[in-house]
């Protein structure tokens, strides 16, 4: 597993074996990058990375500290996959803190959202797993697939602030 990546936009890198940390810039506001990770109508649109071919059927969120949520991706409820956890923290618009609790080997994530300059968000998620080896088992393709997800969410900001 490579320590670090980077695509230009998004950085990718390992701090020890069980924490990942993944940062991007955005050209949006802090208000309306973190609305875009905590209400489904948003999120929906861009999680789901369109390579994978994977739709994201359901997305369910109670974005407050101790609310939960639940993303079903697939083809069909019968082929479908769900992930779910509960919201340690929500602190708007500055950070988010959840478990993903489809499995004991489960990460702890935790995104922040900082005003870099006016309209200008800095996004630092951190990952942390239970032991290496969830952490090798979970993020096989993450270092790919976050870059694609966050760009794609980039242009939802892109779309969501032209309509505003």
């Amino acid at each position: 597993m490579d320590k670090k990546a980077s695509d230009g936009r998004t950085a990718v890198e390992w701090r020890s074996e069980r924490e990942l940390v993944v940062t991007r810039s955005f050209n949006a506001p802090v208000r309306l990058v973190f609305d875009a990770w905590t209400k489904p109508e948003l999120f929906k649109q861009w999680w789901a990375p369109k390579s994978s071919g994977v739709p994201l059927l359901a997305c369910e969120m109670d974005a407050r500290t101790g609310g939960g949520y639940s993303v079903t991706f697939g083809h069909d409820a019968e082929n479908s996959m769900t992930f779910i956890g509960k919201y340690l923290e929500v602190s708007p618009p500055s950070r988010l803190v959840w478990t993903n609790d489809e499995s004991e080997d489960g990460s702890v994530t935790r995104v922040t959202f900082e005003e870099e300059e006016v309209g200008r968000t800095l996004l630092v998620l951190h990952e942390r797993y239970p032991s290496k080896e969830a952490a090798d088992e979970s993020c096989a393709g993450m270092a790919g697939a976050m870059p694609e997800q966050l760009g794609q969410l980039d242009e939802l900001l892109i779309t969501l602030g032209a309509s505003a």
